[in-house]
C-alpha cells in the first residue's frame, strides 16, 4: 500500500480499528485544494495513493490526478486498479474459458497453471441465459428454469469447476437475479475492506463488469463501469486498467419530479440530453438539490443507462439517501457506520450545503419539466414523448397497406402494422426500482377491476431482477393482478432485453412472417437495438413498467395514450390511462412495505443453489478437462502462438470484409439472441448433432469459438454497403464478385493468404461490453478496423485482441471517399508504434487509380501499445506470467 506521501493512517469506527490513505493529509502536505475536485477524482486519487508503487503508479501520476482541473490537457495516462470484477454468465464464461486456456498453455510450456488465478475478487452472477419459452401462465417461472438447466448444464458445469479450481471467485447460482441488482443489494459495501499483513485497511468499494451496465451500482456511491471481458481478465490477473485521466461533466439536478412521472420517463430524458452533449470516454457526476429528491433506485435506474447516454460511468456520491438504502438493504450496522464516517473523514460525502465540484462542463435538468417517455424504435437515446408515440410509430410503418390487417390462426383477430407482439418488464434498469414495479402492479390493478384485459396477440412477461421484488410484489397484493394480466413471474434475470425473448406462438409468428408485418415490442430496458429484442419484431420501445402494462392493454403503438382509451370497461364504457395510472402517493404507500427483513431472507443463501445446481457433475484439477466433441465449451486457439514485436508490420492489399454505416452495435457485430438455422453457426450445430430445437442463443454459446466466429456480423439487421438491398451477415467475395455469408467469405480470404479490414461510419461499437465482437473479428483474419469514431468498450476491445482500431480524421469518411468495397487498402510498416500517431493508408481502386489518406491509430496509451505488440491483452498478461 503505497507510501511516498506518507498519508497512511488509522480511523476507529465503532470499536473497529481500519489503516487508510488520508486525502486531507495528501493535501496538506502537497498544499492541493481537493474541496472542489469531482469525488470521481478523488476516488481515483486515493487509488493511486494507496497503489504507489513507483512503476506502474508514479508520484507523478498522483501529482497529475491532484491538480485535475476543467482546462486541464486530459491526455495524462494512469494505472487504475479496481477492488473487485463482477461478471454475468454470457461473459464470463468465456472469461473462465480463456482462463483455462491460459492455464493449459503454462502447463504446456513447463510453468505452473496455479499461476493462473483472480488476484482480485471476482463474482459471476448467472443472470443472462433464462428464457422466455413460457409465459402467461402459473407454472412458467418453474417450467423456464427446467428448460434453462436443460439447456445450460455443460455450462454450468464449467463455471462449478471455475469456482472450485480458481482462488477469488464465486458464482452467485442461476435462478437469483441480475448481476447488477444482486450487485446493488447485496455484493457492493460502498467502502471496501481488506487484511493486508495484519491490518484491516479501508479504502472505496470499486469495480469493473464484463457487462456494460455494471455503471448502475455508481448509484450507490460505487466507482464502477464496464469492460471487455478481456480486459477484465487482465484486472483479474492483477494487471491494472491503463486509462487517460477523464473529463468530468457535471449534471445539476433541481426540483422534483411532478405528479405521475416515473424514474424511467427521468433517465430516458436524461439519456437523449447526454447523448446529444457528447460524453463518450468522460465521467458524468451528478449533483445538486435534486438529488436530496431521488431515491437511491431512481439514482441506480439513471447510472445504470450509462452506456446509453455514452458515458464511462454516471456517479452519484455517497450521502444520507445512500446509507438509508444500505440499512434497508441488510448491510451490517457495522458496515454503514464505516461508510459513514470513512466517506465525511475523506470528503467523499455529499450534503446540499457543500460547494459544487468543478466540472469539465456542466448540463442542467429541472426535474419538474421532465414527461411522460418512451425510447425508440432501436436506439435508447431516442425520447419521443407518450403522446407523440402514434405520429412515431407510423414514421417507420410500411407505406402499402399499412391500416390492413392480416387474420390471425384459430382467432376472431387481426393483426395490424404497429401491433405490441411483446410486451415485457424485464432487465435491471427498472426492476432494481420498487417505485415503478409497484406502480406496474397498481396499474395492473386499477384495469382488473375495470374489466381490461391484455390483448390476444402480446406475449407477457415479468422478469424480476431479484427475488425481493417477487416479496415486496406479493406483500402489496399486486402480483396476483399482474397475473391476471399475463404478466406471470418468467424468471430471474435479462430475459428479453438480452434477447431471449422466447419463441411468439405459431399462429402470431406465422401470420408476421406470411405478411411480412411491422410489429413492435414495448419493454422496460435499457437497449432496443435492431433484431436484438427478437427477429421478427422491426421495432422496439423502451418503457416504463407501469406503461409496458399499459401497452399490453392496448395492443399497439398506434395510439396517443394520453388522449384516447385504452380500452373499454365491463360495462363498454371508455377506460383512459388516467383512469388506471395511480397517485405518487400510493405508489409511496405501496413502496413503504419493502423492509429489510425481505433482502436479508433472499440473500441468506445466495451462493447456495437449488438441488440441481448442487448436484451437477463437475470434473477435478487445476487445468480442465477439455471434451473434444463439446458444442459449449472448446479450447480456444488464442494463445497457441506467443510473442512480441516492437516493429509494426503493416497490411499490403488488405480486402474489405465489410462496408458499414453509422451507429454499428456489438449486437450487429456479435449477436446474443436466436441462431438460425440457416445460418454458418446454425450449419456447424447442425453438423455436430444439435437440432434446432436445443440451438441455445450466440450468448449461451460464446465457450465455443467455432460458433462465435461463424456468428460475427450474423446479426439478421446488419446491412453490409457491399451487397445493396440486402440484410444480414452477407458479403461480396473479391475479386470475383460471389455473395457469400461474411464467414464463407472470411475462410476463402484466409486460404488466400489476403488479410482484411472493416470500414464503418460513427460510433463503432456502440452498446454492451461484447468481448466476442473483438474476438470474432480477429478469428475472422480482420487486421484492422477504420471508422469515423469508436464507442470506449470496443476500442479498447479491438486492441485487447490485437486487432488495430483506425479513425478517420480532417471530415473524411467512407462517404466523402466514395468507397464501395472493391478497394484494396495498405497500411506502411512502422519501426516503432506510439500513441495516437497519423498513419498513411493507400487505397487501391478497381480502376487502377490511387489514393493515399491520413487515418488515426487508435492506441491511446503507451499500455494500449505494449498489449498490441504482444497480439492482444491477454497474450501480453501470459508472456508476463511465464518469464
Amino acid at each position: 500500500m503505497g507510501n511516498s506521501f506518507n498519508t497512511a493512517k488509522h480511523l476507529q469506527v465503532a470499536g473497529n480499528q481500519y489503516r487508510y490513505h488520508s486525502l486531507k493529509d495528501f493535501a496538506a502536505a502537497g498544499s492541493y485544494n481537493l474541496d472542489r475536485l469531482p469525488f470521481t477524482i478523488k476516488v481515483l486519487l486515493e487509488n493511486l495513493l494507496r497503489k504507489e508503487d513507483g512503476d506502474t503508479v508514479k508520484r507523478s501520476d498522483i501529482e497529475a490526478v491532484a491538480a485535475w482541473s476543467p482546462d486541464q490537457d486530459q491526455s495524462g495516462e494512469i494505472s487504475y486498479s479496481p477492488a473487485r470484477v463482477l461478471m454475468q454468465d454470457f461473459t464470463g464464461v468465456p472469461a473462465i474459458v480463456d482462463l483455462a486456456a491460459m492455464r493449459d498453455s503454462v502447463a504446456r510450456n513447463g510453468g505452473d497453471p496455479a499461476k493462473i488465478n483472480p488476484q482480485i475478487p471476482v463474482d459471476l452472477v448467472i443472470d443472462h441465459s433464462v428464457m422466455v419459452d413460457y409465459f402467461g401462465q402459473t407454472g412458467a417461472l418453474a417450467d423456464n428454469v427446467k428448460k434453462e438447466m436443460e439447456r445450460n448444464r455443460e455450462r454450468y458445469a464449467f463455471l462449478r469447476w471455475g469456482q472450485n479450481a480458481f482462488d477469488n471467485f464465486r458464482v452467485v447460482p442461476p435462478g437469483t437475479g441480475i448481476c447488477h441488482q444482486v450487485n446493488l443489494e447485496y455484493l457492493a459495501q460502498a467502502v471496501w475492506s481488506q487484511t493486508v499483513d495484519g491490518e484491516v485497511w479501508a479504502y472505496p468499494d470499486t469495480l469493473v463488469g464484463t457487462d456494460s451496465h455494471t455503471t448502475m451500482i455508481n448509484g450507490l456511491g460505487v466507482l464502477g463501469w464496464g469492460v471487455g471481458g478481456i480486459e477484465a481478465e487482465a484486472a483479474m490477473l492483477g494487471q491494472p486498467i491503463s486509462m487517460l485521466i477523464p473529463e468530468v461533466v457535471g449534471f445539476r439536478l433541481s426540483g422534483s419530479l411532478s405528479e405521475g412521472i416515473t424514474a424511467t420517463d427521468l433517465v430516458l430524458t436524461v439519456t437523449q440530453m447526454l447523448r446529444t452533449h457528447g460524453v463518450v470516454g468522460k465521467f458524468v457526476e451528478f449533483f445538486g438539490s435534486g438529488l436530496s429528491q431521488l431515491p437511491l433506485a431512481d439514482r441506480a435506474t439513471i447510472a445504470n443507462m450509462a452506456p446509453e447516454y455514452g458515458a464511462t460511468c454516471g456517479f452519484f456520491p455517497i450521502d444520507q439517501i445512500t446509507l438509508d438504502y444500505m440499512t434497508l438493504s441488510g448491510r451490517s450496522a457495522e458496515t454503514v457506520a464505516l461508510v459513514e464516517s470513512y466517506c465525511k473523514e475523506q470528503g467523499l460525502w455529499r450534503s446540499n450545503d457543500l460547494p459544487d465540484p468543478t466540472y469539465s462542463a456542466v448540463l442542467e435538468l429541472d426535474l419538474t419539466t421532465v414527461k411522460p417517455s418512451l425510447a425508440g424504435p432501436k436506439r435508447p437515446q431516442d425520447r419521443v414523448l407518450l403522446e407523440n408515440m402514434r405520429i412515431e410509430t407510423e414514421k417507420v410503418l410500411p407505406e402499402v397497406d399499412r391500416d390492413k390487417g392480416v387474420a390471425i390462426a384459430n382467432s376472431n383477430d387481426l393483426l395490424n402494422h404497429g401491433d405490441v407482439v411483446i410486451a415485457a418488464i424485464t432487465s435491471c434498469t427498472n426492476t432494481s426500482n420498487p417505485a415503478v414495479m409497484m406502480a406496474a402492479g397498481l396499474v395492473a390493478k386499477k384495469a382488473v377491476e375495470k374489466g381490461l384485459s391484455q390483448k390476444s396477440w402480446v406475449k407477457t412477461s415479468l422478469a424480476p431482477g431479484s427475488k425481493v421484488v417477487t416479496d415486496y410484489l406479493a406483500k402489496a397484493g399486486l402480483q396476483s393482478y399482474l397475473d391476471q394480466l399475463g404478466f406471470n413471474i418468467v424468471g430471474y434475470g435479462c430475459t428479453t432485453c438480452i434477447g431471449n425473448s422466447g419463441p411468439l406462438t405459431g399462429p402470431i409468428a406465422e401470420a408476421i412472417d406470411a405478411n411480412d408485418m411491422s410489429v413492435c415490442s414495448v419493454l422496460s430496458g435499457n437497449r432496443n437495438f435492431e433484431g436484438r429484442i427478437h427477429a421478427q419484431v422491426k421495432s422496439n420501445w423502451l418503457a416504463s413498467p407501469p406503461l409496458v402494462v399499459a401497452f399490453a392493454l392496448a395492443g399497439t403503438t398506434r395510439i396517443d395514450l394520453t388522449s384516447e382509451p385504452i380500452g373499454n370497461d365491463s360495462s363498454g364504457q371508455p377506460v383512459y390511462l388516467k383512469d388506471i395510472w395511480p397517485s405518487n402517493e400510493e405508489v409511496a404507500e405501496m413502496v413503504a412495505l419493502v423492509n429489510a427483513q425481505m433482502f436479508l431472507k433472499e440473500y441468506a443463501a445466495v451462493f447456495s443453489g437449488d438441488e440441481s445446481w448442487q448436484n451437477l457433475a463437475i470434473p477435478d484439477g487445476l487445468t480442465y478437462s477439455w471434451e473434444p466433441e463439446s458444442t459449449y465449451i472448446r479450447l480456444p486457439s488464442f494463445f497457441d502462438h506467443l510473442e512480441v514485436s516492437k516493429s509494426y508490420p503493416g497490411i499490403k492489399d488488405a480486402r474489405v470484409l465489410a462496408l458499414l454505416g453509422d451507429s454499428i452495435t456489438t449486437d450487429h457485430i456479435s449477436p446474443a439472441g436466436s441462431i438460425k438455422a440457416a445460418s454458418p453457426a446454425g450449419e456447424y450445430l447442425q453438423q455436430h448433432g444439435v437440432k434446432e430445437q436445443d440451438f441455445n442463443s450466440y450468448g449461451s454459446r460464446r465457450g465455443n469459438h467455432e460458433v462465435m466466429v461463424r456468428g460475427t456480423f450474423a446479426n439478421i439487421r446488419l446491412r453490409n454497403k457491399m451487397v445493396p438491398g440486402t440484410e444480414g451477415g452477407v458479403t461480396k467475395h473479391l475479386p470475383d464478385g460471389a455473395e457469400m455469408s461474411i464467414f464463407a467469405a472470411a475462410n476463402n480470404y484466409r486460404s488466400e493468404n489476403t488479410p482484411l479490414v472493416v470500414i464503418a461510419g460513427k460510433e463503432y461499437g456502440t452498446g454492451s461490453s461484447r468481448d466476442w465482437a473483438a474476438k470474432g473479428t480477429q478469428l475472422l483474419g480482420v487486421k484492422a478496423v477504420i471508422a469515423e469514431s469508436y464507442e470506449r468498450i470496443h476500442r479498447s476491445n479491438l486492441v485487447g485482441m490485437g486487432v488495430l482500431p483506425l479513425q478517420f480524421v480532417d471530415g473524411k469518411s467512407a462517404d466523402s471517399l466514395q468507397l464501395d468495397g472493391s478497394e484494396t487498402i495498405s497500411l506502411p510498416s512502422v519501426e516503432s508504434l506510439q500513441t495516437k500517431q497519423l498513419l498513411t493508408v493507400t487505397i487501391n481502386r478497381a480502376d487502377g487509380s490511387k489514393e493515399s489518406v491520413d487515418l488515426l491509430c487508435r492506441l491511446d496509451t503507451d499500455q494500449e501499445v505494449l498489449f498490441f505488440q504482444s497480439g492482444g491483452i491477454l497474450n501480453h498478461v501470459l508472456l508476463e506470467l511465464m518469464k
